[in-house]
């Protein structure tokens, strides 16, 4: 489940999903009465067709054995849920009646466009030391680094009272298709006021990703290097990038020259994992 640590879940939620058996098994049940020669859509069929199935099996559950068979909600997101479905508001509104027959197309539609996004593997961003970075309070800062990619966000712990920060930390996102760059950017956490930009920059990872793609079968096993990125005055880079194959691993290390700030240097590593691996 990609999404699964954008929700706060109880320990009733969790015990149900645990005791739930697997994809198999709850698929028994949640599929149990298909119609008989009813084609269930696959991975290539098109996206509202499979949009329109999820919302049939999970959310209208016309196929399960038990419709009580679904994990309990959440107490507070039913009476949320409750309040939204009495008020006069547009998302009220949708939630209120997108199981009527004239507005399931804009239901579909709105999951299209907002939840129903493909995703073509993982990227591993290690985020492994700054260096140089710019003044943000008296005479330090306290750094934390963000990466966005598309619609998805994460960011590091802060480091207290340093320019040269050193996190050695690990944040992992899902590649969308298309594939946007990765943005990277530094702050200084602040706790009275907005958190003041660091300087930033973007990746493109596009590369990386068509290196992992070619060689993710590959029965290479000595570190290799596939390719060389170089640095210049104008670029991003601070110094030269190299995409190498490290313990059958396709791994990029980035030094990148922060954007719109005064100075300050972020060392990074990726790492691409198709979404069949």
């Amino acid at each position: 489940v990609i999404s699964v640590n954008l929700d706060e879940w109880t320990d009733e939620e969790v015990n149900c999903l645990a005791n739930s058996g697997g994809n198999a098994t709850v698929n028994t049940k949640y599929e149990a009465f298909l119609p008989e020669n009813y084609k269930k859509p696959r991975q290539d069929f098109a996206t509202e067709d499979r949009a329109i199935f999820i919302r049939k099996k999970y959310e209208l559950q016309q196929f399960v054995t038990n419709p009580q068979f679904a994990c309990p909600l959440h107490k507070h997101g039913a009476e949320k849920r409750h309040n939204q479905q009495h008020s006069g508001s547009k998302h009220g509104t949708f939630r209120n009646s997108w199981m009527k027959k004239e507005s399931e197309n804009k239901g579909v539609k709105k999951m299209m466009d907002v939840g129903m996004v493909e995703f073509v593997g993982l990227i591993k961003v290690d985020i492994i030391r700054g260096t140089d970075l710019a003044v943000r309070d008296v005479m330090s800062s306290d750094p934390y680094v963000m990466i966005i990619l598309g619609h998805q966000s994460m960011k590091t712990k802060v480091i207290k009272n340093t320019l040269n920060p050193i996190w050695n930390e690990r944040l992992m996102l899902s590649i969308p298709d298309p594939v946007p760059p990765l943005k990277v950017l530094v702050f200084d956490k602040d706790t009275f006021t907005s958190d003041d930009r660091m300087g930033e920059a973007e990746v493109d990872i596009q590369p990386l990703i068509s290196a992992a793609r070619e060689y993710q079968s590959s029965i290479i096993t000595e570190s290799t290097q596939i390719c060389t990125f170089l640095a210049s005055e104008n670029s991003i880079l601070a110094k030269d990038s190299i995409i190498s194959i490290v313990g059958g691993k396709v791994e990029q290390e980035i030094a990148l020259r922060l954007q719109n700030v005064e100075h300050g240097e972020l060392e990074i590593k990726l790492e691409c994992v198709p979404l069949n691996q």
